[in-house]
């Protein structure tokens, strides 16, 4: 695994070299340019020694102190006014550097463009031939797919009539890292002909002209690679992709558009409700009907328009962006947005040409200013985007559309989004489905509102985050094997669709299969978002790849908790009218059934028991509708959600995840919280019952389940009060105490001494278990540091507290008789456990019913710390803080609403965020300001060295850290990053594979890097059958199956793991030597890792032989560790437990 990263870390270093390298010219030019106009200013000469060092400007006092200009009074007043601190600007800045071209690269890209136009003027002309001849291509397949195989008329080569840039670079919006440029080479007019935009004639020729640059560019030796695609997934429009060789080939690609004279077709011939594909042409059945009545071909008709505007939008665009200097950076910031979203690739986006449009849209409309800055462009288009619903309020461009243009309801009636480029024909958002625009308007929203929270990172969170749909959506599924959208297209009679699709059934079918999807999820859904299909790229001599051939369409859905996981559908009455649409929506599954409140309507019930089951009922619902409506079958839909199940389930027959488990417990806790607040005859009343354990806040990874013992597992202790295992059973199963922190009530008899507050403690526990025992007849053990309770077949574990108690431990008397207060460890100690422990259980708790999951998120979580021997460095307290921060503070997206989709991002969030200078701030109730978080971090940054490595700040606890002052150390931190950067690797992988992957890869330790390993007798393993691989066969551990009793029985063994005892007394003797790991969720294995400085030689001391051994060298005695005996003490110490040893490395000599 460490080998894999460091490869990966290698690849983005090599990146940024590049980045570095390829800008560096650019910068030293922006360097220097800036130089010179700030010594103009202050007329000040630099000093520049022979070796050409510039050496410091010297100014004078009237100088120094020179007012600012007009220009810096302005800049100061746009960063207070417009940005929550200048940083943000500046941060701005350095990205539109990054993202801009250097003078370098734009170099390359003007020669390299220079010599692929000059070579194309001297295409040779060929005869003239049939449309359906295509012999004369030889090497080269003709880039379009001939459905149907046949077309009328005639073809010929001929050099292009003209050659120009188009689109983003010669706009000056082209960004970086993927430089595309687009080259518009204009087909003759002689080859074509006025009724070639009939039937895909202009289509079929342009792809043949396109196929004819191709064959002649494959001579060129200045071409590096040469491939077609399509543009924007439309095969209508296929593109050459060319690359110069060598080491430049990353850095830029060519793609050539071949277009008709821009005035060859009248814009009127394709009006979104005419007609162009001939029906009985398309299907090859004879059509007796007119040609008037023949379906309209809206997109079909775009796009053969839109490659005839090409250069106007150039000449549109370029005279709207020389009115507004900030037009090109505030388009590139809009495209930076885009493009972490996913959101300007593929078939139906929004690319940069779109984006391009928007802007001017804005400023022809007078939205934006011509003065604005790069932001404020971006935020008004953001905020055009969040208020303007274009799917049902169109916009257009066109100011003076001439009469036959269509009206923006013809528009309407044809596409779902409606954006009308500047000639009033062409609707540049044609392809786009209204889902892709209502989730721009949804990325647009949560961006405006995370970017006006002074507390969130606005520019990390919404332009340096990549939103892959794994992490951004609650629930992804996948339709596999696209070919059956064939017979969808047959069953939803979408014949129409598929003519004006040309046959591309996949973009035919899906607007009306997740417009039945939206039908069926209704209310249990908030959005639903679907992947683009991206554009193919395939080489010049293959032909082009079909459409069943694309990849898994994914469709992403954020839910809704409060409607998500109903098993009820309610439909309305029988006698309503509505009935029959919804019967005809559900199908077999409609039922009429008669409601407590005596309603009798149609529904709909999903039968399922457990909350894990629940969250596949809208698997079920999706694989009913599309089998039902559209006959996609069951094996065509793979859904990404809940595979990680698996690893917190109770056992392999059972199917819940823990999360009924937990609710038990807290029922359970809250029965005695309430008995123990009716207590009577105590000396002194309680104050508060406050929960201090995991299982509590539902984050316990294993959750406590009631058992009822199996008397004839055990032997009687000589009291009668317990039960110990008999020596031949297996380990017995193990009981967690459930800690919950009584505090009685302050008083004047309490003593001031440490010691006599213990005595009344002790006395405490020993009057409640009197009390319990009397009044409710629970069985009890009391001790003097707290009182086991036997109830409901669980052990609650009751200490008692006393809130001046901390205080107390504080105080000592200095010589003169003063009293002093020194913190020290046993007070911290305390006050963490009976305070800050409390406190955290119950606002997780409150966290855990405002958001379904969080429960199941943090036990995921720590399954995998656990599995990785990490829980005991990063503390479980630590851990459910960092999930908490997920739920809180999820920028740039929602909170989590599925367990899985939580995982990713505690990883993404552990692997990835900047623990060395950054506090993680977890606002529990909101309590902090910003004014206080901003306190926090300029606190954080001025005692960075004497805070812990991992600081996690909470509203009780903004100084210390008190779950992560002990550990993690750096070193382990950067494992933990490390481990989590490849465990996310590896899981999203799998998961965006589409098919069946064995999730628990991610929860397997690497071992290969330990010394040693002690491999122990399953047997002596309680929890073995939580382990991240359980065995087939697991051991009776003395429980019985039925329902434990509610009091009364025998108290069994509380709190025994051999395990742990084991290891802690390995820790206890060797922990000088080596650091033991060991996952304490059913591991067989401890790892042990020698610390490289206790096997350097040391100088002869009797105090200092402990597992040493003396070596004389030179008549110098020193001392190494003796190895073989500490081998020998690891099997003499877990005799019994231990089965063997496995020595891993040569590192050291036995």
């Amino acid at each position: 695994m460490k080998k894999k990263r460091n490869e990966s870390t290698e690849t983005v270093t090599e990146d940024q070299m590049e980045v570095i390298a390829n800008s560096q010219n650019e910068e030293e030019n922006e360097k220097k340019s800036a130089k010179r106009s700030k010594d103009s200013k202050r007329k000040a000469k630099d000093t520049v020694s022979d070796d050409g060092v510039l050496r410091p400007v010297k100014l004078s006092k009237k100088e120094l102190f020179k007012a600012p200009t007009v220009e810096e009074l302005s800049q100061l007043k746009e960063a207070e006014n417009l940005f929550h601190c200048s940083i943000l600007k500046m941060q701005m800045e350095e990205l539109l550097k990054e993202v801009a071209l250097s003078e370098h690269r734009k170099k390359l890209v003007g020669s390299f463009v220079q010599q692929v136009t000059d070579y194309l003027q001297c295409v040779p002309e060929s005869e003239v031939v049939e449309l359906d001849d295509i012999s004369w291509l030889s090497g080269v397949e003709i880039p379009f797919l001939l459905v149907p195989s046949t077309a009328k008329g005639k073809f010929h080569m001929e050099p292009p009539a003209s050659i120009n840039l188009v689109g983003s670079y010669p706009l000056g919006t082209c960004i970086k890292p993927k430089v595309s440029v687009d080259l518009a080479v204009t087909i003759p007019a002689s080859v074509l002909h006025p009724m070639d935009a009939i039937n895909q004639r202009y289509s079929r020729k342009r792809a043949l002209y396109l196929a004819g640059l191709a064959r002649h560019l494959s001579f060129a030796k200045f071409v590096g690679s040469l491939h077609y695609s399509c543009l924007h997934g439309n095969r209508l429009r296929p593109i050459l992709l060319l690359k110069p060789p060598g080491n430049d080939s990353s850095k830029v690609t060519l793609r050539i558009h071949a277009i008709p004279p821009p005035d060859f077709l009248k814009p009127s011939r394709f009006h979104p409700l005419k007609n162009n594909i001939r029906t009985e042409w398309f299907t090859g059945v004879a059509n007796t009907q007119q040609e008037s009545s023949e379906p309209p071909t809206p997109h079909y008709n775009g796009t053969v328009l839109g490659d005839h505007l090409p250069l106007s939008h150039l000449q549109f665009l370029s005279a709207i962006s020389a009115q507004c200097p900030a037009f090109g950076e505030g388009v590139a910031l809009l495209k930076v947005w885009l493009r972490q979203r996913e959101l300007d690739q593929g078939a139906g986006c929004f690319c940069g040409f779109h984006a391009s449009m928007l802007m001017a849209y804005l400023l022809s409309t007078h939205k934006v200013g011509k003065t604005m800055s790069p932001y404020q462009l971006l935020r008004n288009a953001l905020h055009f985007f969040a208020s303007t619903d274009l799917t049902e309020n169109g916009i257009t461009l066109a100011k003076n559309p001439d009469s036959k243009a269509p009206s923006l309801p013809e528009f309407h009636a044809a596409f779902s989004v409606v954006f009308v480029d500047p000639s009033g024909h062409l609707n540049l958002l044609a392809d786009m489905t209204a889902f892709t625009y209502k989730q721009i308007q949804h990325e647009a929203s949560l961006s405006l509102t995370f970017w006006d929270d002074p507390t969130v990172d606005g520019f990390q969170a919404l332009l340096m985050t990549p939103k892959s749909m794994l992490r951004t959506y609650d629930n992804v599924f996948k339709l596999v094997n696209l070919v059956k959208l064939q017979t969808s297209c047959k069953k939803l009679l979408l014949l129409n669709e598929l003519m004006d699709h040309s046959g591309n059934y996949v973009l035919a079918a899906l607007p009306f299969i997740l417009s039945l999807l939206q039908q069926g999820l209704g209310e249990r859904i908030h959005l639903l978002a679907h992947s683009l299909p991206q554009d193919p790229e395939w080489p010049l001599d293959s032909a082009p790849p079909k459409h069943k051939d694309q990849p898994p369409l994914s469709i992403g859905l954020l839910l809704n908790l409060e409607h998500a996981l109903s098993v009820l559908e309610r439909g309305p009455a029988a006698d309503n009218p509505k009935a029959a649409e919804f019967r005809q929506l559900w199908g077999s599954r409609s039922k009429l059934r008669r409601f407590q409140d005596g309603a009798i309507t149609e529904a709909v019930l999903w039968t399922r028991n457990s909350i894990s089951q629940k969250r596949f009922i809208i698997l079920k619902i999706i694989i009913h509708l599309l089998e039902l409506h559209a006959d996609i079958p069951k094996s065509c839909v793979i859904f990404v959600g809940g595979q990680l199940d698996i690893v917190i389930r109770r056992g392999i027959e059972n199917h819940t995840t823990g999360e009924e488990e937990s609710l038990e417990v807290v029922q359970s806790y809250d029965d005695l919280s309430k008995k123990l607040w009716q207590l009577k005859d105590l000396p002194l009343s309680i104050t508060s019952v406050q929960g201090a354990h995991q299982a509590l806040r539902y984050t316990q990874v294993f959750p406590p389940v009631p058992v009822r013992l199996d008397y004839s597992f055990f032997d009687k202790k000589k009291n009668h009060l317990g039960l110990v295992p008999k020596e031949d059973k297996p380990c017995p199963c193990y009981i967690a105490p459930i800690k919950v922190i009584v505090h009685m009530e302050g008083s004047g008899k309490w003593p001031s001494e440490p010691m006599a507050i213990r005595h009344v403690k002790a006395a405490f526990h020993i009057c409640l278990r009197e009390l319990l025992c009397k009044q409710h007849n629970y069985r009890c053990h009391a001790t003097p540091g707290y009182l086991d309770v036997w109830k409901d077949g669980l052990v609650f574990r009751i200490q008692v507290a006393y809130h001046r108690e901390p205080q107390i431990l504080r105080e000592s008397l200095t010589p003169e008789g003063m009293l002093i207060y020194r913190d020290n460890a046993e007070a911290q100690a305390l006050e963490l456990e009976t305070l800050h422990k409390p406190f955290l259980t119950s606002t997780l708790h409150g966290l855990q019913q405002q958001y379904g999951c969080f429960g199941v998120v943090c036990r995921l979580a720590k399954r995998w710390l656990a599995s990785q021997f990490l829980l005991e460095y990063i503390r479980e307290e630590a851990a459910d803080l960092l999930v908490a921060s997920l739920f809180l503070h999820p920028a740039p997206f929602t909170p989590p609403s599925s367990p899985q989709v939580g995982f990713l991002r505690f990883l993404h969030l552990l692997s990835t965020f900047d623990w060395k200078n950054n506090p993680l701030i977890v606002n529990l109730n909101g309590k902090l300001t910003a004014a206080e978080q901003t306190d926090i971090k300029n606190d954080f940054v001025a005692s960075r060295e004497s805070l812990p490595t991992m600081f996690i700040v909470t509203p009780n606890d903004k100084k210390v850290s008190v779950w992560t002052k002990e550990a993690p150390s750096v070193q382990m931190l950067q494992h933990a990053v490390m481990l989590a950067a490849e465990s996310l690797r590896v899981l999203e992988t799998q998961l965006d594979s589409g098919e069946k992957q064995d999730m628990r890869v991610a929860f397997r330790p690497p071992l290969e890097a330990y010394d040693v390993l002690i491999h122990l007798d399953s047997k002596q393993v309680p929890l073995l059958a939580k382990a991240v691989d359980p065995p087939a066969n697991t051991f009776q551990r003395g429980t019985e199956a039925e329902q434990p009793y509610a009091s009364g029985g025998a108290l069994p063994v509380i709190d025994y793991d051999p395990v742990r005892l084991y290891l802690s007394e390995l820790r206890e003797a060797f922990g000088d030597l080596a650091l033991f790991f060991y996952d304490p969720y059913g591991g067989t294995v401890i790892a042990v890792l020698w610390k490289p400085a206790a096997f350097e030689p040391k100088p002869f001391k009797t105090s200092l032989m402990n597992a040493r051994r003396v070596e004389v060298n030179d008549d110098v005695a020193t001392t190494v560790p003796n190895v073989e005996a500490i081998l020998q003490d690891f099997r003499i110490t877990g005799e019994g437990l231990v089965k063997r040893l496995d020595l891993r490395t040569e590192k050291w000599v036995v």
